[in-house]
């Protein structure tokens, strides 16, 4: 299976308050790209990068819960929730590492570009509602991974600001990102921010080399913060930059955005069906989650968080395992990371449900791609693996938002769907 690179916009909604005529700005939008699928130009399963997002993810969410840990205590924890030990990749994907990998313009992260400091000096970031902290190289990174990133310079800035403190996330490559802590003056597609905290990175991890994003743009709760502090949007919607506390995200294979301080409602019909979430844990969760193959639910009254920082769906591996065992002809294809493969000739027709609609995800969306060139068996989106998270808390990446319009909402502490035009 091959898929097209997805041009990627972020746009800025209207800004009305109680003077509109005062706070009027118009749209703006900025096509971009996304890149490296999982699968790989010749329709194959990109094994070796599944692992590595497998790895990251692990490795996310354990940083996310000793933020949460730490800014909130214990009981902002989910029952069931324990912190692992840092997630390690395999030393036969490291030595493949040593290669250069081949960039198939596809999908893994949606990024966009964003501007920092006064005058603007813009980089590339992934925008990710799967953590909090917003972080790009900076100038001082000498580690030959920054040289292909463009890096902040804290002295071309005239609104720059040193803070106490240092910002640090492990990898599993056993490589870190870390850098001091600063505000600066932070804008996307029009949207500013004044004062806002990030780390200019100056040792960045390994696990970079081949990706072009300088950084990345947390869009989930600040309680989930490394930094302690309110991620871009939050900023923004509480200085009155925005119209809307919420952001809304179209992922697809053509015309896929961001847009910040409401909806676009030109991109998909009907009412959004909203699910409350709790804050307090820091993610976008939403519960009572069911799925479905075929019209049969084979796994129910589950947690779900929607992550659009990673492509794979995952789950606990007893509820993965009763999901595939209603998959016609399925079966295990790589016990250590949770994969199930299936018979091309017969895609599972999939779906989740919170108690109204189903929404399900195309067979394009389900299909990873074959297990090996010629092979007849193809590798699902949707894996077993233990990221104890909580009892029955699934991950739902961008293989299922890219079947909906979803709407991230503040102001109602909700995520809401919408079936896309």
């Amino acid at each position: 299976m091959t898929m097209t690179a997805a041009p990627f916009t972020v746009a800025l909604a209207l800004l009305a308050a109680a003077h509109p005529a005062e706070r009027r700005v118009q749209g703006v939008s900025i096509p971009l790209a996304k890149r490296s699928s999982l699968t790989r130009e010749d329709g194959t399963f990109n094994h070796e990068k599944a692992i590595l997002q497998t790895v990251a993810t692990k490795n996310k969410y354990r940083q996310n819960l000793q933020n949460l840990e730490r800014n909130r205590g214990l009981k902002a924890f989910n029952k069931g929730v324990e912190i692992k030990p840092l997630a390690v990749v395999p030393d036969s994907v490291l030595r493949r590492q040593s290669e250069p990998l081949t960039d198939e313009n596809q999908d893994q992260e949606w990024a966009g570009t964003i501007g920092i400091g006064t005058p603007k000096q813009n980089f590339l970031v992934d925008f990710d509602t799967g953590s909090s902290d917003l972080w790009v190289a900076s100038s001082s990174c000498t580690a030959p991974v920054c040289d292909t990133k463009t890096k902040y310079a804290s002295s071309s800035s005239s609104t720059s600001a040193k803070k106490s403190g240092t910002f640090t996330i492990q990898y599993g490559d056993g490589s870190e990102v870390t850098g001091p802590i600063y505000t600066d003056t932070v804008t996307v597609a029009g949207v500013k921010a004044t004062g806002q905290t990030f780390s200019p990175i100056t040792s960045l991890s390994n696990s970079f080399r081949d990706d072009p994003i300088d950084g990345i743009l947390g869009l989930a709760f600040p309680v989930m913060s490394n930094l302690n502090a309110d991620p871009f949007f939050v900023s923004a919607f509480k200085q009155g930059v925005v119209p809307a506390n919420e952001f809304s995200f179209k992922l697809a294979s053509s015309g896929s955005s961001l847009y910040l301080g409401g909806r676009d409602s030109s991109l998909f019909t009907g009412s959004p069906e909203f699910h409350a979430i709790s804050s307090a844990k820091g993610f976008w969760q939403i519960g009572n989650a069911a799925a479905f193959v075929g019209s049969k639910s084979v796994v129910s009254n589950f947690e779900t968080i929607i992550d659009s920082g990673t492509t794979i769906m995952v789950g606990p591996p007893d509820a993965v395992r009763s999901f595939y065992s209603a998959v016609s002809g399925s079966k295990l294809f790589d016990s250590g990371n949770g994969f199930y493969s299936f018979p091309c000739s017969s895609v599972p027709s999939v779906s989740f449900s919170w108690g109204g609609k189903k929404w399900q995800i195309s067979a394009e969306n389900f299909n990873l791609g074959t297990t090996a060139d010629g092979s007849l068996d193809c590798v699902g989106a949707l894996a077993g693996q233990d990221l104890r998270l909580g009892n029955n808390v699934w991950l739902l990446g961008d293989s299922f938002m890219k079947n909906v319009y979803s709407i991230f909402s503040f102001g109602q502490n909700a995520v809401g769907f919408a079936a896309l035009v």
